[in-house]
């Protein structure tokens, strides 16, 4: 008797549907799987036999093979135990033949027939709902991501026993209870931007690129507080979306790095040491997974010692950072992750990072300086929105015990810009200023005469390229958009220009 289960295969983000058959016939005993299966699938085979035996479940003495189709897609993972599990039982009679679209299964069989989680719950969850089955079976622990799809029916399983039992109708496993889902939080820092003495400009661009989710890049010498002010910037920023953490979620599933809840509340930060390799970065390996440009999707990617990263890693972060989202392409086939990441990024002056210290004398020689500045290209500048000099904290302003300005006036301000921005992009796939393109900003960003001429000016001046231009255009929109005016005036292009300081 030959039987038939639903479940995927995840590739990048996405889930695919594979068919689990199995066929039982005469002949010695042995367990075949077939259909392009990696080393984690073929141990399956041991693990499914110990797990049934465990859970007082005949396992043939003949003749298994299971096909996992389409034959020509590769298959990786230990989710499939369980719908492997399920088709040899339904084979073999021991449970009533059903139509395989009725459910879709997924999870880890541990030896002794309990249910572990497995990554991708939530890229499985839908593909479900677009397939239209009905029900997912899933481990306890993938409940409540599985749950963040509505119009599904998720059934979390402790066992291969318990699962049995769902099917055969004796015990019937209830919905995931909803009500359990966390609210989206903003992010947690052991700092508040409260306790950072002085640097009131450094704290004005980050309020500017928190609002409008700008690019920037703080140089300063060592001790300025620029590692500080990073670690703080995630406390200004608003909370996840729905649609938003619904994205967050699917990534680090993918990745194996949810937390025990199966949530991801908070916008991530990412912090990736400056040895990191291209494929770390951007993600990569026989089975493409997402890298840190994509684990910071929605979030930041803070890469301290900005020029120490080696150049050919940094050149990697041009095409995400223009298009928001990074194609990796490897023998097996290309996958595209999203990557639309706010990237704060922190330097030395010099190799020293004593060049704008009063109290220091730099030692470093023009060549020297001149090595050290062009390991960050030309190009990979122009695509940050603010580049700003965080000088050194004066005595006066150190030793000052009365505390600034908290981080939750700071985010209240940054919210409502971003509750502007939502408004005015409502009917187009966008969500703040730096997702604009050059025509969206012709089309909504609108500028006074004065505004104009002096943008015009800045840009013979300065001779700026033309996406600096509208990249200057994006953020003075940002700042019209914390003072709640719907006009770029003069004065915001002037302020916009002040953050595009030489790298």
């Amino acid at each position: 008797m030959a039987s038939s289960v639903f479940t995927s295969s995840i590739i990048g983000l996405d889930g695919y549907r594979v068919d689990v058959e199995c066929d039982i016939s005469p002949g010695l005993p042995a367990f075949i799987v077939v259909g392009l299966p990696d080393a984690a699938v073929q141990e399956a085979r041991e693990r499914v036999k110990s797990a049934m035996r465990q859970s007082d479940l005949p396992f043939p003495r003949t003749k298994v093979t299971i096909n996992l189709a389409p034959a020509d897609l590769r298959k990786a993972g230990t989710h499939f135990d369980l719908p492997i599990a399920i088709a040899v039982l339904t084979a073999h009679g021991d449970l009533p033949p059903r139509d395989p679209t009725e459910a879709m299964f997924i999870g880890e069989l541990a030896l002794d027939g309990h249910l572990r989680p497995v990554p991708g719950a939530l890229s499985t969850a839908l593909l479900v709902k677009q397939l239209g089955i009905r029900e997912l079976i899933v481990p306890e622990g993938n409940a409540n991501e599985a749950a963040m799809v509505p119009g599904i029916s998720v059934h979390p399983a402790a066992s291969l026993r318990q699962v049995v039992e769902h099917i055969a109708g004796v015990n019937r496993i209830p919905c995931a209870d909803l009500s359990k889902r966390p609210a989206p939080a903003v992010a947690r820092s052991d700092a508040d931007l409260a306790s950072i003495r002085g640097q009131e400009f450094a704290k004005r661009a980050l309020e500017v690129a928190a609002a409008g989710n700008h690019n920037i890049l703080m140089q300063g010498p060592p001790g300025s507080g620029k590692t500080l002010l990073a670690r703080t910037f995630s406390t200004i920023l608003p909370s996840l979306a729905y649609e938003e953490a619904l994205d967050v979620t699917r990534i680090h599933s993918v990745a194996g790095l949810l937390p025990r809840d199966g949530f991801v509340t908070e916008r991530p930060f990412r912090s990736p040491h400056h040895t990191a390799s291209g494929i770390a970065l951007v993600g990569g390996g026989p089975i493409p997974k997402p890298g840190e440009i994509s684990l910071a999707h929605r979030g930041v990617l803070f890469l301290d010692e900005f020029p120490e990263f080696h150049r050919s890693v940094l050149e990697n972060l041009r095409q995400p950072l223009e298009d928001g989202f990074v194609t990796v392409s490897r023998a097996q086939g290309t996958v595209v992750f999203p990557a639309r990441f706010l990237l704060v990024a922190a330097m030395n002056p010099c190799p020293c990072g004593f060049r704008t210290d009063p109290d220091r004398p730099c030692c470093c020689t023009q060549h020297q300086l001149h090595t050290y500045r062009k390991r960050l290209s030309g190009p990979l500048i122009d695509r940050i929105d603010l580049v700003i000099d965080v000088p050194k904290v004066p005595t006066e302003k150190l030793v000052d015990l009365a505390p600034g300005e908290p981080s939750a006036a700071v985010r209240g301000r940054v919210q409502s810009a971003r509750d502007r921005q939502t408004e005015r992009y409502r009917d187009l796939n966008i969500l703040t200023n730096a997702e604009l393109t050059s025509d969206h900003v012709r089309r909504f960003v609108a500028q006074s005469e004065e505004s104009r001429l002096l943008l015009k000016k800045a840009v013979d001046a300065f001779r700026l390229s033309a996406r600096a231009y509208f990249r200057v255009l994006k953020v003075s929109q940002t700042i019209a958009d914390l003072e709640g005016i719907p006009i770029v005036e003069e004065r915001h292009v002037a302020e916009a220009l002040q953050y595009r300081q030489p790298a």
